[in-house]
């Protein structure tokens, strides 16, 4: 911290507290620690000692005698004090501490507490400036990667400025961003940017797993609570215990599944599907999704009090089509990356392809353009990468693209896509053909670079060795239906 006192040694606390055998445990609790702690039974003299004595931390009860202690907090705010507030509030409270959050408090703490819990906030309260990126905000500014990201228009450095704020909190964040934008690499650097850093990362995908094992993945399960379960098995919040929970497309969560996540975020405890013992686990919860979660909600697709349980961080990942000359940073990343791993040459772009990438709206953000210099290295041999070498839909002749959402074709990245991940149809004189067709010349195209490898070739374009069998075996259905005269779909699986 910036502080005098933190300077000379000295970490002072201030704890707001009015009933006296809570502030003897909260102090007690901090006995060990090389802290100076000060007592106040009310808001006034709280308020006098912030004035004469600025502390380095606050732990501010919120229900005092004679004010509320979000007030205290509002004139801290007011004043732009260098001190971190960790609100202190009863059981039942937490949407008032999640509010007082969203308005600059540090953390929370819900009664009753562990000593362990109060010395983490603290401790994580004392360092949050020691998670400025690249050590101060002038650097912040200058570099072009961050923590798995790379970026430095100002939609990303104020992603970076958010995470560094975030990182060292136990508040929930809320993720939100198209897909491809990298909402696993922002859960990545806010938890190895926090103090939890050497305890687990623990990423769950919802839309991924079943929805009937959904619970077992969250909770885990005991021997014999379903058909399959042959043993006992950890879930995820366990695995987790002391680090972060990870929920990305948290939006394909069932509601009795959100009903029984809420309970867990309130209390820190679970029981396993087919058990009967709580556990208790202490993690942080970051949660992702692509959709709008408002709209979500107002459709009853997710629950309300959940969404404000979690939303007390939003963070947004802002599209690549709307980061400007990011998107040359990160495709000469890729293509060096990826030319290494590869063991081949290609080492920059031409003149036309570097216009290519900037005009192309990149419906698919980050992930596509990934996939795509991945397909260029491994289909191409060079020390230069030319247009003719890019993959469908670039390789264009006419240079003009379809932006998903719109009505027009476009030569400009600077039309915003509405719905990255569909392309509407298109009048057969720009060039663009059926997704099921590019997608089957791309899959074959990277086979034959394999020498008929398939895992390899499924594992070169990031989907699964038994997609590519199910797409294979769909499509020799369809040429096999075709030479008999029977319709095929079409469809491309």
């Amino acid at each position: 911290m910036n502080h005098p006192n933190a300077a000379a040694g000295v970490i002072e606390i201030l704890l707001v507290e009015d009933v006296l055998t809570l502030a003897l445990t909260y102090e007690g609790y901090l006995a060990k620690d090389p802290y100076h702690v000060t007592r106040v039974e009310n808001g006034k003299d709280a308020l006098d000692r912030l004035m004469n004595d600025p502390p380095d931390v606050v732990l501010l009860d919120l229900m005092l005698p004679d004010m509320d202690g979000r007030d205290i907090l509002a004139w801290i705010r007011e004043r732009d004090m260098d001190c971190a507030v960790i609100i202190i509030t009863a059981h039942g409270s937490i949407d008032v501490a999640v509010h007082a959050m969203r308005n600059g408090a540090f953390d929370f703490l819900e009664k009753p507490f562990s000593a362990e819990r109060l010395r983490m906030a603290v401790a994580s309260a004392l360092t949050r400036n020691q998670f400025q990126p690249f050590g101060g905000v002038e650097d912040a500014e200058n570099r072009t990667q961050y923590q798995g990201f790379v970026g430095a228009s100002p939609e990303m450095r104020t992603v970076y400025r958010t995470i560094d704020s975030a990182a060292a909190s136990r508040a929930s964040v809320f993720i939100t961003g198209e897909s491809g934008t990298g909402k696993e690499v922002c859960a990545e650097a806010l938890h190895y940017k926090s103090p939890r850093a050497d305890k687990p990362f623990v990423a769950l995908n919802c839309a991924a797993i079943p929805r009937d094992l959904m619970e077992s993945e969250v909770f885990g399960h005991v021997k014999g609570a379903f058909t399959g379960a042959i043993g006992p098995r950890e879930g995820a919040a366990r695995r987790a215990e002391g680090g972060t929970l990870f929920l990305d497309e948290i939006a394909e969560m069932n509601l009795d599944l959100q009903a029984k996540l809420l309970r867990f975020i309130q209390t820190g405890s679970f029981q396993k599907v087919g058990g009967s013992k709580t556990e208790t686990v202490d993690v942080r919860f970051i949660c992702a999704t692509n959709k709008d979660p408002l709209e979500l909600v107002r459709t009853g697709r997710f629950r309300e009090d959940l969404y404000y349980r979690l939303h007390v961080i939003p963070l947004h990942l802002p599209p690549l089509r709307d980061r400007g000359g990011d998107v040359l940073l990160i495709a000469n990343h890729f293509l060096h990356l990826i030319a290494e791993e590869e063991g081949k040459e290609f080492h920059k772009f031409d003149a036309d392809s570097l216009d290519l990438l900037k005009r192309y709206p990149w419906p698919g953000n980050v992930r596509e353009l990934l996939n795509v210099i991945r397909n260029v290295v491994v289909l191409h041999r060079g020390p230069e990468v030319h247009v003719d070498m890019f993959p469908p839909p670039l390789n264009n002749p006419s240079g003009r693209f379809f932006v998903p959402g719109s009505d027009a074709t476009t030569a400009d990245a600077s039309v915003t896509a509405t719905e990255p991940s569909v392309y509407q149809a298109t009048p057969p004189e720009v060039g663009i053909r059926p997704l099921w067709i590019v997608e089957r010349e791309a899959i074959e195209r990277a086979i034959d670079a394999c020498d008929g490898n398939i895992p390899r070739a499924a594992a070169l374009l990031e989907i699964s060795a038994s997609t590519v069998y199910r797409k294979l075996q769909t499509w020799k259905e369809m040429d096999d239906a075709a030479q008999a005269g029977t319709p095929g779909s079409g469809s491309g699986a």
